[in-house]
């Protein structure tokens, strides 16, 4: 067996067993089910990122920051579900006093004098903000529909952002492979070209529109004007979200972020998407829809 056809393999079968948990907990409306799904990568993916950081020797406090990402997901989980995300301001920004709290007052611990205290702080806090808080919308676009018993609405409009999202992936991927000739953004990315960058717009936007036809009454309050938007929305956030990690991973030095899935990567490269896309269906259906 060639390496090629080992490494499709992995993939394939890493992509089976994540997409059969994933579809099982949202389309059952499990929510302990999903809470763990989404705190195992968020948590994950902030081990990882970490973790790149240690491996470019960038200081950070690793433990402190898992430590703050954990009682994240854990408390808005509790408050989402308990009062709604609408309410979620006051939760927000408590959360993000607490982070500064925390790690500054870790940082007086160590008897430093140069620029590595700001350095390590900075570090940290991005992390905090870039995977457990940016994908915690998530778990607020969940809570957002309006809940009735023995319905998942909610977890429906989650399943809607992923298939989006990655339609765009595959958008990208596909197109770029087969005519991409023109570098997006070379010294980030060097295989990303624009015709993948129109692929995968056109890709989220057929995504969306045919959800939308498919299980209308799952996505009641989405129209086809609303996903022809959100395919442009999120396939472009999608696209940001990808060069974002990939900005992260140059400048650490790393080829994936880690090996949570065999054949994939980490799980920071599974969800570098959703973290960007996630805050914007939220909005969209906060502002636009008016939920």
């Amino acid at each position: 067996m060639t390496d090629k056809s080992l490494v499709f393999l992995r993939r394939f079968g890493s992509t089976l067993v994540l997409w059969t948990v994933a579809l099982w907990i949202i389309l059952s409306g499990y929510e302990l089910g999903f809470f763990a799904l989404i705190t195992t990568l968020a948590m994950v993916g902030l081990w990882e990122y970490y973790t790149m950081l240690d491996h470019k020797k960038l200081p950070n406090f690793k433990m402190i920051g898992m430590f703050c990402g954990v009682l994240f997901a854990c408390g808005s989980f509790y408050w989402f579900r308990r009062v709604g995300p609408a309410q979620s301001y006051d939760f927000e920004v408590a959360t993000l006093l607490f982070f500064l709290l925390i790690v500054f007052a870790r940082q007086m611990f160590q008897k430093t004098r140069d620029v590595s205290p700001l350095e390590t702080m900075a570090y940290t806090l991005f992390g905090l903000l870039y995977v457990p808080w940016l994908f915690g919308f998530v778990t607020k676009i969940v809570y957002v529909i309006p809940h009735e018993p023995g319905h998942v609405k909610g977890h429906l409009y989650v399943l809607f952002l992923i298939l989006v999202t990655k339609f765009s992936d595959m958008g990208a991927y596909v197109t770029g492979s087969i005519i991409g000739k023109h570098p997006l953004v070379p010294h980030i990315s060097p295989k990303k070209t624009w015709e993948g960058f129109f692929g995968a717009l056109a890709f989220s936007v057929g995504g969306a529109c045919g959800l939308v036809a498919l299980i209308p009454q799952h996505l009641a309050y989405l129209t086809q004007l609303d996903a022809v938007v959100l395919g442009l929305v999120l396939g472009f956030a999608a696209i940001i979200g990808d060069l974002a990690e990939s900005i992260i991973k140059r400048s650490c030095d790393v080829k994936d972020s880690g090996r949570f899935l065999p054949g994939i990567g980490g799980a920071l490269d599974l969800i570098d998407s959703i973290l960007f896309t996630a805050p914007l269906l939220f909005f969209y259906l906060r502002f636009v829809v008016g939920l």
